[in-house]
């Protein structure tokens, strides 16, 4: 995502006011007639269908979950991730917490989330990691975090809070010192949750655990704050003169680079059937729901946090002074840089001048790397005048699932931005009913042979189209770069997409990760 505007990333489809807009559809293909030798040279480099998939199918993911209550109401999901950037700025999680706000152990809840880096990999791999933790110590009931406080105190084992499905595969690439800081942090969080309870007689009451809308807004704005006071004690307890050398993984992963990065974060909350869905930035969730007449409808349950929702744009308007209307959203960006009006980390936006400034005259290579072109920096300085401008604050939206519930998409915006979500959740519904007739037939006793036979052509047709690929987000994938403009995939277009060098696949698309959540849908993974 094009996300902070220095010159050199400024490709974003479309989006951003430094560039000129380069679109899908100017791609150029081979002419369908020409000189014979120059199609079958097109063609000889074309590749091939084992190829395809190769790329395709390299981060592609499928996990099914057990019935019964710790299920949730999720059968399932599939997830897919295809970079643009290199490296990769997006990235996914999800797992399942292993204590629940009823103290029953094995179901407390099914997480999700995908994460949209931008200005580098940093904030979003770290969020990735950290935010479910985060997430689960808010909604544990006191009681519980009053044992584990104690556990901690007395050195005993602390049981587990998550058990992850998929874990970021770029955590090996921490610091050796994060996970200590990263404990340390957390537990301060829950510490203060439960000072918090003793000064609240009200919160005594609670039992059962926080409120999971409020829950999920707490344990989002922690996490950032946390991030943000690691950076600035790594700033102001390092020293200037230390230059590492290129790759230093202490330069790569320092809180100060996780705080100079940022990221969207779209995370979802399932537990006994009852969807929350928290979302900052401009990853999307949309549900797919199958009407009584067998067709498909989309019903969103977020909203893009940028200048073209209306709603975002008086919200952020209306918390700085009438003097500052005309530069703080600036060409549809945040102090004319930045698109998505919330996030994690992007410290530049949050802290105070004179912190800044700090930063900005130390020589840590971390400030260096993330330095914004200088006269778009001088811009920004000038029009700084009332802090913050960014919050990590997420709009959390509640959703009880009903039988016609049949699946959860949640992408990050380099998918948005090539296919529509209507097109998404069609997609996604035909494939799932594709897959249902590719499972063992089993016929009832009275079954004949004529009509077993017109069953089976019938299977038969209807199976033709999803044979490509078992897993829904690799479906959409595959259709999202390959759109033939009628619902189908075009070879030489997806081929062409795929192709593209590093140095040019980030002019035509954003880095895309899917992760489709299957409701209500037995038998289907």
């Amino acid at each position: 995502m094009c996300a902070v505007c220095p010159l050199r990333a400024c490709l974003t489809v479309g989006r951003c006011h430094h560039h000129t807009p380069r679109h899908l559809h100017k791609l150029h293909y081979p002419a369908v007639s020409g000189n014979r030798k120059y199609r079958a040279k097109q063609e000889a480099e074309q590749m091939s269908t084992a190829q395809i998939d190769h790329i395709l199918k390299a981060n592609e993911y499928s996990h099914a979950f057990p019935r019964g209550p710790a299920s949730h109401g999720a059968q399932g999901f599939h997830s897919n991730l295809l970079s643009a950037n290199q490296p990769c700025e997006d990235s996914r999680s999800s797992a399942s917490c292993l204590v629940d706000r009823h103290r029953s152990v094995g179901g407390g809840a099914l997480l999700f989330g995908v994460f949209d880096g931008h200005a580098g990999a940093a904030c979003a791999k770290a969020v990735s990691h950290r935010l479910f933790y985060y997430i689960a110590t808010a909604t544990l009931p006191l009681k519980t975090l009053q044992e584990i406080e104690s556990a901690v105190e007395e050195a005993r084992p602390v049981p587990p809070l998550l058990e992850f499905h998929q874990q970021p595969r770029e955590e090996q690439r921490c610091g050796a010192q994060q996970p200590l800081m990263f404990s340390s942090r957390l537990r301060m969080f829950w510490q203060d949750l439960l000072q918090e309870a003793q000064e609240d007689t009200t919160a005594l009451l609670d039992t059962e655990g926080s409120n999971v809308s409020s829950a999920l807004e707490e344990a989002f704005m922690r996490l950032d704050n946390d991030l943000s006071m690691e950076a600035q004690l790594d700033l102001a307890t390092s020293s200037p003169r230390r230059v590492p050398n290129p790759g230093d993984s202490h330069s790569l992963s320092s809180p100060l680079r996780v705080a100079l990065s940022g990221s969207t974060a779209c995370v979802a909350h399932l537990s006994q059937g009852v969807l929350h869905v928290a979302n900052l930035g401009d990853s999307r969730a949309l549900l797919g729901v199958q009407e009584s007449d067998g067709r498909w409808s989309a019903l969103p349950l977020t909203q893009d946090h940028t200048a073209h929702n209306p709603d975002e744009l008086h919200r952020i308007l209306g918390e700085h002074p009438r003097s500052e209307r005309r530069t703080v959203v600036r060409h549809d960006r945040l102090l004319g840089m930045l698109m998505p009006l919330r996030a994690f980390g992007d410290v530049r936006f949050k802290w105070s001048k004179e912190t800044l400034g700090r930063m900005y005259e130390s020589s840590r290579p971390e400030v260096v790397a993330a330095a914004m072109n200088m006269a778009l920096r001088r811009t920004m300085t000038q029009n700084y005048h009332t802090p913050p401008y960014l919050t990590a604050h997420p709009e959390v939206a509640t959703h009880r699932l009903r039988p016609q519930d049949k699946f959860l998409i949640m992408a990050t915006d380099g998918l948005w931005d090539l296919m529509h979500r209507h097109t998404a959740v069609q997609l996604v519904g035909e494939h799932l009913t594709g897959l249902r007739w590719q499972r063992p037939l089993s016929p009832n006793p009275g079954t004949t042979l004529g009509s077993l036979q017109s069953l089976l052509l019938e299977r038969k047709g209807r199976g033709l189209s999803t044979v490509a690929d078992l897993n829904s987000a690799t479906h959409l994938l595959r259709h999202a770069l390959g759109n033939d403009g009628y619902g189908g995939v075009e070879p030489r277009r997806l081929d062409k997409m795929l192709r593209l060098s590093p140095n040019h696949s980030r002019m035509y698309r954003d880095d895309i990760t899917i992760t489709v959540i299957h409701l209500n849908e037995p038998d289907v993974l």
